[in-house]
């Protein structure tokens, strides 16, 4: 996937994503939601397994959770 920020977002919403956070922490879900500021609404994932990315552990969101724009680093569709 290519182009615009928020094209890419647009395109992955209801798709399950993958957001690491500035202190090293990762989670994913379903993008439920984002804004200009890339703040980003994710909703459970349908599956409740706990995924590993390389060697890094990501958490799957309980629950709607708002993730803050500014502790993005990256969003993994």
């Amino acid at each position: 996937m290519s182009g615009r920020p928020l094209d890419v977002l647009e395109a992955s919403l209801e798709e399950s994503v993958t957001v690491n956070l500035k202190d090293g922490s990762s989670y994913y879900g379903t993008l439920a939601g984002y804004d200009q500021h890339m703040n980003v609404v994710l909703e459970a994932p349908a599956d409740e397994e706990e995924a590993i990315l390389g060697e890094i552990e990501v958490t799957p969101v309980e629950d709607t959770t708002i993730i803050r724009g500014d502790n993005v680093v990256t969003i993994k569709a």
